[in-house]
């Protein structure tokens, strides 16, 4: 590829972390303690790739910080709960952690309708808000406030990747499937426009039920496009997505000819059904755990403590809480605003997110990202060796430039 460098061998970090600059004084702790609150689907199609096991990943987090800097003058609590994948249940969720328990922070929260909806009680409420797992450009455009951040990834990042260099190499007439609700309405937009600055064209796209476990519809429709559709863009995630591509190879659509492009993939995906259902599919991801040995190292403390391969939501999830812990440091207080003011503009690298910028005018995280293969079985060497990283995308080039945004603070 031209405008992305081949990631020969990337550059190993310290340990852990870049040390973040120890504050003036003693931190001052408004109640006494710090509550951080993990809100996501613990149950349902989004439960492996996050789910209870991040919710592990925080409290990593936070035994590690204080480890290496200290306790705080207070105990850091760790509270969570089911949204269940519904917008008004995850407000409500949101609101009960702030006002009731009085959670300094809210993380995780993917299914982009709870996202948008835990930003409004993060606004209304002014507290602070880092999502890391949904895709939603929405949280850092229109809905952006200056309360809520977006860690990990985006639809836009996705699109830049995936369907820049799919189109270019594999095929230009696309029929996008998608989960018809804020997440799969993104994605189709963000891949549409990357489809066809690249030169493609979507032919047809359409929505589907959220969740859903049937999608032969869709399929056959797909077998009936060809010839003259090269690409099959599945926009579905987690359980939704292993139900589809289970489905597409059970229709032998990959023998017809029918290319299989997916949106959003993680490493739960490939582990539910195999390398041999997803072999060859290229995807962008914000990392792997087989990056570099930085990645590896806190990969198998990770696995130690879980019994399962960290996905890139569990690694966002406990790079989130560090971030946040160490901007808490800088200000001296956990007052909102302060830690607000300390965490915009930061800049950072760590086993996660290289090369991070938190931008001040969109609270968009910006870090490098990566184009990704999943591997043939003859090439996995061990267990949860399923991905090999093709090149990086770099921070500046990965995320919607702040010229196209739309965020008003």
């Amino acid at each position: 590829m031209k405008r992305w460098g081949v990631l020969v061998g990337a550059t190993v970090l310290t340990l852990a972390f870049v040390a973040p600059a120890p504050s003036q004084g003693p931190v001052r702790l408004t109640s006494g303690k710090i509550v951080i609150a993990v809100l996501n689907d613990q149950s349902g199609v989004y439960k492996d790739l996050s789910g209870p096991t991040s919710v592990e990943a925080v409290r990593m987090a936070v035994a590690d910080f204080e480890q290496q800097f200290g306790k705080f003058p207070g105990p850091v609590e760790i509270i969570s709960a089911d949204h269940q994948n519904k917008p008004d249940l995850a407000n409500v969720k949101a609101r009960e952690f702030y006002e009731r328990y009085g959670a300094n922070i809210i993380l995780d929260v993917p299914t982009s309708s709870a996202a948008l909806a835990v930003a409004e009680a993060a606004k209304e409420l002014k507290r602070l808000y880092i999502n890391i797992t949904a895709a939603t450009t929405q949280l850092t455009n229109d809905n952006c406030n200056k309360y809520t951040f977006h860690y990990a990834y985006d639809t836009y990042m996705l699109a830049n990747g995936t369907a820049t260099e799919v189109t270019k190499k594999i095929g230009k007439n696309w029929y996008i499937v998608y989960p018809n609700y804020a997440f799969g309405q993104d994605m189709e937009r963000s891949f549409r426009a990357a489809i066809e600055r690249s030169g493609g064209k979507v032919l047809l796209s359409d929505g589907t039920p959220f969740p859903n476990d049937d999608f032969s519809t869709y399929l056959i429709k797909a077998r009936t496009l060809r010839p003259t559709m090269h690409v099959l863009g599945v926009m579905q995630a987690g359980g939704d997505l292993v139900n589809f591509v289970k489905q597409y190879n059970e229709f032998g659509l990959r023998s017809k000819g029918v290319n299989l492009a997916i949106g959003l993939l993680f490493l739960s995906d490939v582990h539910a059904l195999g390398v041999q259902a997803f072999e060859g599919t290229l995807y962008t991801t914000p990392w792997e755990w087989v990056l570099d040995k930085q990645s590896r190292e806190w990969a198998d403390r990770f696995l130690a403590r879980t019994k399962v391969r960290p996905t890139f939501a569990h690694a966002g999830n406990y790079s989130a809480t560090w971030q946040y812990l160490s901007a808490v440091r800088r200000a001296g207080t956990d007052q909102p605003d302060a830690v607000v003011a300390a965490l915009e503009g930061f800049r950072f690298s760590d086993f996660f997110a290289r090369n991070a910028e938190i931008r001040r005018q969109d609270h968009r995280v910006i870090h490098d990202a990566y184009l990704a293969r999943v591997k043939a079985a003859g090439e996995v060497k061990e267990p949860w060796d399923y991905v090999e990283i093709l090149s990086t995308i770099p921070a500046g080039e990965a995320f919607q430039p702040l010229s196209a945004s739309k965020c008003k603070m």
